[in-house]
């Protein structure tokens, strides 16, 4: 019995330091590093020791995706990732009207709709192939994160690990450019940017063709004319975007683009429980992480209301944004009775553009409404030659024919974006975009005084 006692007090003596220890150490982490990149951290952890568990016992992954799909673990998982995404809809600083509620719910399943497609139906790193994600001309549109109505965004699922060939012909966009990225949303790396580059940096022959090398290191015998773009091995999921920018994206002919693996030496493989699971996952993330994101993103904007302040560039790229664009990102929102004004000189870019959003941050609707413009579509100031925009529910009367006017297609709050993209001088004589509100009937009088 005192056998049993000592031993039992020695091993609480040891316990309880190693514990206070443990926990120290996960505070000291979550100060000196962030929750994120703790849980980040946990998460990487577990599945290593739940790796080293299975190989032990002699069960594989593949094991374990057939054994959830069976039983239809992964459809509740994936259930019950949607419906968790449903907090996004009623979070801080949500509308709670059933006009924007609406929006909201349809807003999910837009973002449903959209992944499976990404993550089921077109993701294979060994045989990929580039798919839209955000695209509001489709009959059965998708949006989401402020996506640009003079944008068409396409991407395709790689393995970091390997090696790809891309090869194409340029379009009539104004702005091209490739990017690599990182992870995927709620996984490792989390979509930052690994490598971007625009048309004007790569090496285009006399007839519009082109030809990237993707993948970890530099081919070691690569063609003089032919380009290079990183891509990292860990983690090893990631993608490869293609955004064009459009003066007008109704005429204007896109990029014939194609991607083939260089390592893959067979066509696409049957479909497995594994892929079934990692899909069903996969858009659960995206879903519910995506729509959390955005949400919060809609949320803090609200701290500058009909303002357009700089957007953090560093935020930008580690979701995913363009290096190249200067992002003005706020929240609008003024009654129908009342105008919203934005005035600014023009900063020397290649392109720049404006777009209202609703509260979800998807576009509003641009095929239909005039709630867009952009460098090549807009009117400029006769005297100035600077930008002048009006936003307001109908448009005001005598309103001089160098203003652009934008509707707010039946919303009275919102989230916006202003974009000077690829700017030509450095990012102190970038010019912030001016902002007023005012009652509809003094909008042209205040613009022939602020000409």
């Amino acid at each position: 019995s005192s056998q049993m006692s000592t031993a039992s007090g020695c091993g609480c003596g040891l316990v309880w330091p190693v514990v206070t220890g443990v926990v120290a150490l996960l505070i000291y982490f979550i100060i000196t590093k962030g929750v994120k990149r703790v849980i980040l951290a946990i998460g990487q952890g577990f599945k290593f020791a739940m790796r080293t568990y299975m190989k032990l016992r002699g069960i594989s992954p593949a094991d374990v995706s057939e054994r959830r799909v069976v039983s239809g673990e992964a459809w509740d998982e994936f259930c019950d990732t949607l419906k968790v995404a449903g907090a996004s809809i009623i979070g801080p600083g949500a509308p709670r009207d059933a006009f924007n509620q609406a929006e909201g719910y349809r807003y999910l399943t837009r973002l449903l709709r959209g992944a499976l497609e990404n993550n089921l139906e077109a993701k294979d790193p060994l045989n990929p192939q580039f798919v839209t994600i955000a695209d509001g001309l489709k009959q059965a549109p998708v949006k989401l994160g402020s996506d640009n109505p003079d944008n068409l965004y396409q991407n395709c699922t790689i393995d970091g690990r390997y090696n790809y060939r891309i090869w194409g012909t340029v379009g009539e966009a104004v702005v091209t450019g490739f990017g690599t990225q990182a992870g995927a949303y709620g996984k490792d790396g989390g979509l930052k940017t690994v490598d971007y580059k625009n048309v004007d940096q790569l090496t285009i022959k006399p007839d519009g063709s082109f030809e990237i090398f993707v993948g970890p290191s530099p081919p070691e015998k690569l063609p003089s004319d032919a380009n290079y773009m990183k891509t990292l091995p860990e983690p090893n999921e990631g993608l490869i975007i293609l955004r064009e920018t459009f003066g007008n994206r109704l005429t204007d002919k896109p990029a014939n683009v194609n991607i083939q693996c260089l390592e893959a030496n067979a066509g696409p493989q049957p479909l497995t429980c594994a892929k079934v699971d990692d899909a069903l996952a996969s858009t659960g993330l995206f879903v519910a992480g995506a729509s959390m994101m955005f949400s919060r993103w809609a949320h803090n904007f609200q701290k500058h209301t009909n303002q357009l302040p700089l957007f953090d560039q560093e935020l930008s790229n580690s979701v995913g944004g363009d290096p190249n664009i200067r992002y003005y990102h706020s929240h609008w929102g003024f009654s129908n009775e009342e105008a919203f004004v934005i005035t600014t000189p023009q900063t020397p870019c290649q392109f720049w553009n404006f777009q209202l959003n609703n509260h979800w941050m998807e576009s509003l609707d641009y095929k239909h409404n005039s709630v867009h413009v952009n460098k090549v579509t807009a009117v400029y100031r006769q005297k100035t030659g600077h930008i002048a925009i009006v936003v307001s529910a109908t448009k005001p009367e005598n309103l001089p024919d160098d203003v652009n006017w934008l509707s707010t297609d039946g919303h009275t709050s919102g989230t916006m974006c202003f974009r000077w993209i690829c700017p030509e001088v450095e990012d102190a004589k970038v010019f912030a975009p001016q902002t007023n509100v005012m009652p509809i009937d003094q909008v042209t009088q205040f613009l022939s005084e602020n000409n």
